[in-house]
């Protein structure tokens, strides 16, 4: 299957379920909002899992595009990336986490044709507050997948207060050919998850009590990037359809190592969709992240040759993101926007030379330099530290 496929695959089955779409939005969540992107699949959806009604009913499925800042030490191995698709599922106080398991195998297996015998699921196995969760565990023996009980992991949370509950993770083996599946998902990192599902029934208030939902959800996620990898056989999501115009365009341009080559071609992806969102680089907010991102890209790149240049990069990847994720921004503007921050980002690192080739900066910095440097100069501390080690 092709990523459309995977994609309408998904889509159909949960309709043909009674679940309407809705279809996924900007990364820039509503205002008020105290995040500054969208996370998850089910993040514009809080108000109706806390019990206000949807217009679209209490079956909803649908594809969200989202971007996390917490993984960008992360990225460059072959599954994490800044910017992704949840593939969702939603029952907002219809049916119970049994149901939405069983049409979780259904779906892998007959769908998108996963072999039972690559498959392995989690459970929440209890903790001090709450017991087991015996009707997941049931629910999937009735199935024939094997079954791990995980005490204190398959416990989810949307942050510190909020919603939360018990969740049943599934797994797929990942060994390669001739390597049947060994251990389980918590002894051996061959099986990589792909779809969680939550029961979300519970709400921690501030002091930390937790408090039965009136209305019992199920929320289920999907990373579309990892299941595409998994069904095309690849062995890190930069090797699927979705990256091919950027694998094929950026290494022969850019000679990096391979954690390099994928940090690039993350950064820059997700640059292009924060673009097509409308956001412009800036010194806070989603300006910085969007700022981070390039300028994170122009270090990588300037580590072997200060003389490489995003004016290089073709058009080709940057039309094939927009339209994936129906953008209505062209690649002339986003080449625009990156241009500018690339000039921007020159002059900085110039000025911060003739800064730190100066006496009081010769030695080992302190953190009041750190933060001199950065008030002082508008040196942030990661560019100093590379400057220092160039």
């Amino acid at each position: 299957m092709d990523t459309d496929q995977i994609m309408r695959t998904f889509t159909d089955f949960f309709q043909e379920r009674g679940h309407l779409r809705i279809d996924g939005g900007s990364l820039l969540p509503p205002p008020g909002d105290p995040v500054l992107f969208t996370t998850s699949g089910m993040h514009p959806l809080i108000p109706h899992l806390e019990g206000r009604p949807h217009p679209l009913g209490r079956r909803l499925s649908g594809v969200q595009r989202c971007l996390r800042t917490t993984d960008l030490d992360e990225v460059g191995d072959r599954t994490h990336l800044t910017v992704f698709q949840m593939l969702g599922s939603w029952s907002l106080g219809d049916y119970g986490l049994p149901q939405s398991l069983r049409w979780g195998c259904e779906l892998l297996r007959d769908g998108f044709g996963i072999p039972p015998e690559r498959m392995h699921v989690t459970v929440f196995g209890g903790n001090d507050e709450v017991g087991p969760d015996h009707e997941s565990l049931d629910t999937w023996r009735e199935s024939g997948l094997p079954v791990e009980m995980v005490r204190d992991d398959n416990w989810w949370s949307h942050g510190p207060a909020g919603l939360c509950g018990p969740d049943s993770e599934i797994f797929v083996w990942t060994g390669g050919p001739g390597t049947p599946p060994q251990g389980t998902p918590t002894t051996d990192p061959r099986w990589v998850e792909v779809w969680n599902h939550v029961g979300m029934r519970h709400h921690r208030a501030e002091d930390g009590t937790l408090q039965p939902l009136r209305q019992r959800n199920v929320d289920t996620g999907m990373g579309l990037e990892r299941l595409v990898m998994l069904l095309q056989g690849r062995d890190s999501v930069y090797g699927t359809d979705l990256f091919e115009p950027w694998a094929r365009h950026l290494p022969p341009l850019w000679s990096l190592d391979e954690r390099g080559t994928r940090l690039v071609i993350d950064h820059l992806r997700s640059a292009t969709v924060v673009i097509g969102d409308g956001v412009r680089p800036s010194a806070g907010s989603h300006g910085y992240v969007l700022r981070r991102l390039v300028r994170r890209v122009l270090t990588t790149l300037w580590r072997d040759d200060p003389s490489r240049t995003l004016s290089d990069l073709p058009q080709e990847p940057l039309r094939h993101t927009l339209d994936h994720f129906r953008l209505p921004t062209g690649p002339d503007e986003v080449r625009g926007v990156l241009d500018e921050e690339e000039r921007r980002f020159r002059d900085l690192v110039r000025r911060g030379r003739r800064v730190l080739d100066r006496p009081e900066f010769s030695g080992k910095l302190s953190d009041d330099d750190y933060r001199r440097l950065h008030d002082t100069y508008g040196l942030p501390r990661d560019l100093v530290t590379g400057l220092r080690a160039g």
